[in-house]
C-alpha cells in the first residue's frame, strides 16, 4: 500500500530542493528523517515536514494503523517547478533588472515494505 503527500508553492527554487530530495529517494523513512535532520539546507525542513505527512497519510490508510518507520520506503520523490514571482531591481543608468523568485512543488510517495 502506498500514500502520498504534496507540498505546493514551497519558497525554495526547484534546483536547490532537488539537491535535498535526491538524498532520500529509495530510503526507509527512519533513515530519510535522520538524513534530513542533519542536512544543512533550508529545503530540508520542508522536505522533512512533507515526509512526515506522507508517513502519517499511510498510517491513516491502514486499518491497523501500526507501522514502524523502518517498514516504510520512500518510493518516489520529485520536485516540479512552481510559479515565479517577478520583481524588478533598479540598475545603473535608468535600467531595471528582473528578479525571478522561484517556487516549487514537492511530491513524496511512500509505500509499505513487503513482509516476508
Amino acid at each position: 500500500m502506498e500514500a502520498r503527500a504534496l507540498k505546493r508553492y514551497a519558497g525554495s527554487s526547484p534546483r536547490k530542493m532537488r539537491l535535498v530530495v535526491d538524498l532520500i529517494r529509495n530510503k526507509r523513512v527512519d533513515e530519510a528523517l535522520s538524513i534530513l535532520k542533519y542536512t544543512n539546507k533550508n529545503a530540508s525542513k520542508v522536505v522533512e515536514q512533507t515526509l512526515k505527512s506522507a508517513y502519517s497519510n499511510l498510517l491513516n490508510k491502514l486499518d491497523s494503523g501500526r507501522l514502524g518507520e523502518n517498514e516504510v520506503l520512500v518510493k518516489e520523490a520529485y520536485v516540479n517547478e512552481g510559479p515565479s514571482m517577478k520583481r524588478v531591481l533598479p540598475a545603473p543608468q535608468g535600467r531595471a533588472f528582473r528578479i525571478r523568485k522561484r517556487s516549487s512543488h514537492l511530491t513524496l510517495v511512500v509505500e509499505q515494505l513487503e513482509s516476508k
